[in-house]
Formats: C-alpha cells, sequence, structure tokens
C-alpha cells in the first residue's frame, strides 16, 4: 500500500523551544502529524531508539550530545542508519556543516529558513527515500515491508526473519558495504542470546541459496563485510 508523505514519522530535535513549535506549526500547517519533539542529543537518541522515525530536522548546537555526533551514531547503527537528516544551523557555520555531511547528513538548511523552502525540501527527501512505497526492486527481486514478503520472477521465495532484515538492508543501501559485526546486531541482543559473527555466513550463504542465479549479486568484500552488488 502506498503511503501519503504526510503519514511519515518526523522529529525535531532544536534546544530553542521558540524554533521547535515553529517548525511543528510549520509542519502541522501542511499536514503532517506524526511529529515528535526532542531539546537535547541525549533525549532525541533515547526517541529514536524508542521509535524510529523516518526524517529528524536536527539543529547543529545540541546540548548534552551535539548534532554532528548524534548524526553520526545514527547512520553508523544498522537498524537506523535509513534516517533522513536534515541538519539545521546558522549561516555563519557553512563551513562546519560539511561536517554533517561527513557523518551522513542529507541536506542542510541554513537559519533564518523559509518555511517553503523547508517543507520543500523535506518533502523530496521523503520522496527519494522511497518512504511512499513499501516495495523494494532490485533487478528480478521484488521486497516488500509491509507484506513482509520477497519474489523473484512473481515467485514467491520464503525467507527468515533474519534473512529478510538482511536482504532488506542491502536494497536500501545498494553498494553499500556492511560489516560482519553490523550485520550481527539483528542477530543477537533481541532474543537475548549470543551468537558469533560466524551466524552472519551462515545466513548469507542461505539467503544467496535462495537467490538462485541472482546469488552473485551479494558480494563478499575481502576483510569487511558484504554488500548488494551495484545494479550498471
Amino acid at each position: 500500500m502506498k503511503k501519503k508523505i504526510t503519514d511519515a514519522k518526523i522529529l525535531i530535535v532544536e534546544d530553542e523551544h521558540q524554533i521547535n513549535r515553529l517548525i511543528e506549526l510549520v509542519l502541522q500547517s501542511d499536514g503532517f502529524y506524526k511529529i515528535r519533539k526532542a531539546f537535547d542529543g541525549e533525549e532525541a537518541l533515547n526517541m529514536i531508539n524508542e521509535d524510529k522515525p523516518d526524517l529528524i530536522l536536527m539543529d547543529v548546537m545540541l546540548p548534552k550530545l551535539d548534532g554532528f555526533s548524534l548524526c553520526k551514531m545514527i547512520k553508523e547503527d544498522i537498524k537506523l542508519n535509513s534516517i533522513q537528516i536534515i541538519m539545521l544551523a546558522a549561516k555563519k557555520m557553512e563551513e562546519d556543516i560539511l561536517k554533517g555531511f561527513e557523518n551522513g547528513a542529507v541536506d542542510y538548511i541554513p537559519k533564518p529558513f523559509s518555511n517553503k523552502i523547508l517543507l520543500a525540501r523535506i518533502k523530496a527527501h521523503l520522496i527519494n527515500s522511497n518512504f511512499s512505497n513499501s516495495e523494494k526492486i532490485y533487478r528480478d527481486i521484488v521486497l516488500d515491508n509491509n507484506k513482509k514478503s520477497v519474489k523473484i520472477n512473481d515467485k514467491q521465495i520464503e525467507l527468515t526473519k533474519f534473512e529478510f532484515i538482511i536482504l532488506e538492508t542491502f536494497m536500501s543501501n545498494i553498494g553499500t558495504v556492511f560489516s560482519r559485526s553490523q550485520l550481527l546486531t539483528y542477530l543477537r541482543g533481541d532474543g537475548g542470546f549470543e551468537v558469533s559473527e560466524r551466524a552472519v555466513d551462515v545466513q548469507i550463504v542461505n539467503l544467496r541459496r535462495k537467490l538462485g542465479e541472482l546469488s552473485s549479486c551479494i558480494e563478499t568484500v575481502r576483510g569487511i563485510g558484504y554488500r548488494l552488488k551495484e545494479v550498471l
């Protein structure tokens, strides 16, 4: 089912209460309703872990945990790195905002900002992230996040929970190399048990087998981990 852009979950991270409230009102005026607010970096991180947002509007200068550090932490977490992050900063900090891009931010909006530009940028990044479409397509593979199903040439293939998560991660980040330790976060913790990095290799072997002729699309990057080969 196709979702509306205004169904997106947005987190505003801004320590100045008036600006935080202003952004909330701008979003609400355009139909966004799944809005949460945080006023420092640590509070934001807790909220992100409790309920993953689709997009974050984040000030650079934050108490307790600054925006650059928080952005880096999000992008290094395999369960959170699909979040779109837009940094907000005073115009005089334009040179510093390069740190935001280096740490994974997708955009930067200078303060004071135009309400129309803010909304346009938010919508553009949600569209580019395929937020409104639950389906991801890679060659002959169609993955439906809502139905938790995977088809190859319209034929259903049965994946385990972890195989599905790994494939969805790869298809959301085509060409990105994921280390075994990153992928391992899906195989430990939630079930309350410890597993070795060898378990990741086993999952990859099983996933490749189920992908059949497309198995070679999952590349081994020697000494690092795995990635989904970019389509040329």
